[in-house]
Parts: structure tokens; sequence; C-alpha cells
């Protein structure tokens, strides 16, 4: 599928798992457990579905500059929910994917090698033991070359979320 394409396609249907994802997150973030999320409860909640803390513009068009009468005191579950689920449906899987690529390409090489796969678990998990991380790294090394393309990260992350 070329960019060009990515670009047109409609929002996608939400998974399960995404939407008990959606919930665990806003019982995370509400922080004073009172069913509403502040703005600063709002921005956590966005950097852990997300993975980036939103501007103050998205922030206030997901908040609302304005308090609803019904949410004088935050964002509701069924607000986050819905506008959370608008956010992930929107998302590209593969821009996703290519930032997650590229969190592990830490020299830019275009390419994974085994290290690249040691120092993103070592930041991400770092009691995790390395026979795992060697495991996970010859799955995805399909050719047994001792490097990963962004195709071959591509087709395990797509394999990944299509078995969930």
């Amino acid at each position: 599928m070329s960019s060009f394409t990515r670009l047109r396609q409609q929002p996608r249907e939400i998974a399960d798992h995404e939407r008990k994802r959606i919930e665990v997150v806003f019982g995370l973030c509400d922080t004073d457990k009172d069913g509403f999320l502040s703005r600063e409860d709002m921005k956590m909640a966005v950097v852990m579905l997300f993975g980036y803390k939103p501007s103050k513009l998205e922030t206030d068009l997901l908040v609302g500059r304005e308090p609803r009468p019904d949410e004088s005191r935050g964002v509701s579950f069924d607000t986050f929910e819905r506008l959370m689920t608008v956010k992930l449906s929107e998302e590209d899987a593969f821009e996703r994917t290519r930032q997650i690529f590229n969190a592990f390409d830490v020299h830019c090489r275009g390419f994974l090698k085994l290290d690249d796969f040691q120092a993103a678990f070592a930041r991400v998990a770092p009691d995790l033991p390395q026979s795992t991380v060697v495991e996970a790294f010859r799955h995805v090394d399909r050719n047994s070359d001792g490097y990963v393309s962004f195709k071959d990260f591509e087709e395990v992350i797509i394999f990944s979320q299509d078995n969930r």
C-alpha cells in the first residue's frame, strides 16, 4: 500500500483490546478517583495512549476551553472514551510502526542489529533476560543475516496486532 493510499483511508474500527486500554488508562489517570480527568490528567492519558505530550492547543481541543455543564469538574469517562476512540481510529498504523522502528534505530542506519534491540529493551524493560531479547531479535530477523529491515519489523508488528 502506498503512502498516498494510506493518507486517504477512512478511520478504522478500534479493537476490543484498544477499548480496554482506554478504560485502564482512564482509571490510572483519574488521580483523585472522582470519575473525571483534569487538564493535567488528560495530558498524562494522551502520553500513555499515544506516546507524546499533547500541545496546549490539542489539550484545549480535547478538554474544551469552556466547561460543559455536565463536566465542570473535567472530562468524564464517556467523553474520554469517545475522544480517544476517534483519535485511535484515525491513528496511522504505518506511522506508528515507523516511530517504534526509529526509536530502536538510534544510529539512523535504516536497519536494526542485535545491539539496537538490546539497547531499546534495556531502556524499557531492564529486567528482561538477555536470552529473551536475543530470541525476539532472531524471531524478527527472518533471514538470519543479523539485520532487521523496516519491512521485517513491520510484518512482525502487524502479525502481533492481528493475533491479539
